[in-house]
Parts: C-alpha cells; structure tokens; sequence
C-alpha cells in the first residue's frame, strides 16, 4: 500500500492523475476528511475541495512504479 499527499493544483493535474489513476489495476483513493473518493472518477475527484492538499491511497503491493509517475503531484510541506 501507498499513502501520499498529493496537491491538485488545477484542471489539468486533475486529467492527468484520473489518467494515471486509471492506467493501474489496483483501487487507488483520494482522502479529504471525511471524505474518500474514487481517484479514478474526475468526479469524484472534482467534488474534492482541491485548493488544499489530500491524501492519495493505493491499494498495490509494489508502489514504486505509481510512485515515479504521480512524483510531480506530491505536496512537500516547507
């Protein structure tokens, strides 16, 4: 299992994560609160309040190939 904090910062990072989320087999989840959201359903994904961070959960037993793909969507505190 793979759990990050990822930031969605506008349309487009939203295509294109609901893209990669999609190209893999195993469920992946978006968390945002209460909230858990089907990260493969750019609905459910936009009724996410995403001008704060949330947390990406993926249900795979090797995560470093999804890891290397969504690397630009993962929020860094400073």
């Amino acid at each position: 299992m793979l759990e990050k904090t990822i930031f969605l910062k506008d349309f487009n990072s939203v295509k294109e994560f609901v893209e990669i989320a999609n190209s893999e087999p195993y469920d992946i989840e978006l968390m945002y609160g209460k909230y858990i959201i089907n990260a493969k359903s750019i609905m459910g994904v936009f009724s996410l309040d995403l001008t704060k961070p949330v947390i990406c959960v993926a249900h795979c037993d090797t995560p470093g190939e999804l890891l290397h793909k969504i690397k630009k969507f993962i929020y860094e505190e400073n």
